[in-house]
């Protein structure tokens, strides 16, 4: 009797996704097939309520905490719900940011960043921004701001003056109150909503990072400390609508294509956030499909060499929520257990039929410890018993974010445009 080989099972068609990281350039194997919608267990909704009820007991957010480990677990992406925050403040701040963006460039142009501002701060111009220097420009133009303590409701005018100096040291402010100063003209409500916004979810960001201490065996309080002027970056983007038959494939390597290097368009490239953790409000009206998260892909299996194949996602706007998401410090404080997801943004609103004129916003609040705090490997992050070590040396928050950004700026160098969002 003859005997039949059974088929090979088909090796899918993937591609080769470049980033950039704080310790050189590395690849990801995707799957070439379009993004899925995540399923409700790879990016869940958590309700936080108990973290922003007082009485609550430890038990009430206990369970979040273990709810917020197992997504760190899964893919590092979560949307949290009863956050405290009413929508009246997102919805005027998000209606806010669109009258300043919507102005012609000549009225934006007195907050230009390039031009005005020592740290960054202000509005970033079309095509002055590439966060990948391996795919294309981003399509978007931002505004940016980091933590003043002078509009932090938890400090008073006494406590401001008593920062310490190995704080102090770390918190630029730009002269005249820029770059809000030089939005009072044409949009004079976009101060007052956005710093509304930015005290509300610094609370909720400071509620938030003792339940990921929980999350990790330490004491809730274990980093409070730590958290007293925050390395908070803000980032409002604004997306136009991308030509959808303009979209380029990566780097293709199997079948066709192979070798070919042509620069995905892309609204916002495919990176990490630097810090500890990330939280995002998303415009309720963009399409389902533009936040994109990489996850490990199950059904794809591995290389043949061992490679884990990812699979990119989509985070659909889900109204009256943020969506969280952890970022390079946790993983490293972590030794790689709650990993820093790769994500990006392709805005093909208008090529889908989309909302209005296509336009998407959202409001970014990128949360780390003090910039002056060295945070080592966590002993509790490390099972010794199974022969693993610390993967990576402590190195203060101030100097880890500058690492990354110069090792974005080296490799845009030799790319290309390497500007980066502040």
């Amino acid at each position: 009797m003859d005997q039949t080989t059974p088929a090979a099972t088909p090796t899918p068609a993937t591609s080769i996704l470049h980033l950039s990281s704080g310790n050189g350039p590395v690849t990801r194997t995707v799957l070439s097939a379009p993004p899925r919608e995540a399923q409700p267990h790879e990016i869940p909704i958590i309700d936080i309520s108990a973290l922003t009820n007082p009485s609550s007991s430890f038990d009430q957010r206990k369970i979040i905490a273990d709810q917020i480990r197992t997504a760190a677990l899964t893919n590092g992406f979560f949307y949290i719900t009863a956050h405290g925050i009413p929508s009246s403040v997102t919805t005027a701040a998000h209606q806010s940011s669109l009258n300043f963006f919507r102005q012609p460039a000549e009225k934006k142009q007195p907050a230009n960043s390039a031009l005005y501002s020592k740290y960054h701060y202000g509005w970033k111009a079309p095509g002055s921004q590439r966060i990948n220097p391996f795919e294309s420009v981003d399509r978007r133009e931002s505004f940016s701001w980091r933590y003043d303590p002078r509009y932090d409701p938890s400090l008073s005018a006494e406590d401001i003056e008593k920062i310490p100096e190995e704080v102090r040291r770390f918190i630029n402010v730009d002269e005249g109150d820029f770059p809000w100063s030089a939005t009072e003209a044409h949009t004079p409500e976009f101060k007052k909503d956005f710093v509304a916004l930015f005290q509300a979810v610094l609370g909720l960001g400071r509620l938030l990072v003792r339940s990921f201490a929980l999350s990790l065996g330490l004491e809730e309080t274990a980093w409070d400390a730590k958290f007293t002027h925050p390395g908070l970056g803000m980032a409002i983007n604004w997306y136009p609508p991308l030509e959808k038959d303009k979209s380029a494939s990566m780097e293709s390597v199997n079948g066709q294509g192979q070798g070919e290097k042509e620069k995905e368009n892309v609204s916002i490239g495919s990176h990490t956030d630097f810090q500890l953790f990330t939280l995002l409000y998303q415009d309720p009206n963009s399409p389902p499909t533009a936040l994109q998260v990489l996850s490990r892909s199950p059904e794809a299996g591995k290389t043949q060499v061992g490679e884990e194949i990812y699979q990119w996602l989509y985070a659909k706007p889900v109204p009256g929520t943020f969506v969280v998401n952890f970022g390079d410090y946790m993983q490293r404080i972590t030794n790689d257990m709650y990993p820093s997801t790769v994500h990006r943004v392709q805005n093909f609103n208008g090529a889908e039929g989309g909302h209005g004129n296509g336009e998407r916003l959202s409001m970014a609040f990128f949360f780390g410890f003090n910039p002056n705090e060295t945070v080592e490997v966590l002993d509790n992050c490390v099972d010794v018993s199974k022969g693993e070590k610390k993967k990576y040396e402590a190195i203060s928050c101030h100097d880890w974010t500058l690492r990354r950004l110069r090792a974005m700026h080296q490799v845009g160098s030799a790319g290309g445009i390497g500007t980066v969002r502040s």
